[in-house]
């Protein structure tokens, strides 16, 4: 079986919140995509809960989007601490970090439930598991916390 780089990575010596660019790739014509780590919670100690989870990953679908060009995806991981974010070309880290940190702010500051795109049972595979509060309260807890654009070292934008 492939190797697949994220489950080599030590996820006892990361430092979330964070942004870590974890490869990029080269198409057969030349374009690059990369693919990044956004870890909102430090792996093994919490995990978000899916509704409040699910919830941030429809508006950082069009946030992150209003915010950067080139975004392909934004995928939460399995294991509910963080997301994949697959983009056109090369960015840093820490263009995608103030990104994110911008996003993660609109979504405690002034995000209502009428701004949740995908929620009802047209539009979203399991639209009744939802909630801005907890997607809220998260942000909070993450923006508090400050997000770096290192992984193994806390240098927070």
């Amino acid at each position: 079986m492939a190797k697949v780089e994220s489950f080599t990575l030590d996820h006892t010596k990361v430092k979330a919140p964070y942004v870590r660019l974890i490869t990029v790739e080269n198409g057969p014509k030349g374009d690059a995509i990369s693919n990044y780590d956004l870890r909102l919670v430090q792996p093994n100690t919490n995990a978000i809960p899916t509704a409040g989870l699910h919830t941030i990953e429809h508006l950082l679908a069009g946030l992150l989007r209003d915010r950067m060009d080139g975004v392909i995806n934004c995928s939460p991981f399995g294991c509910r601490t963080g997301f994949h974010l697959i983009m056109w070309g090369e960015h840093s880290t820490t263009e995608v970090a103030k990104a994110l940190k911008s996003s993660l702010e609109e979504i405690r500051d002034t995000i209502e439930w009428k701004d949740v795109q995908g929620t009802d049972k047209y539009s979203c595979g399991n639209y009744r598991d939802h909630s801005l509060f907890s997607a809220k309260e998260w942000c909070k807890t993450i923006l508090d916390q400050g997000i770096s654009d290192e992984p193994f070292e806390r240098h927070v934008i």
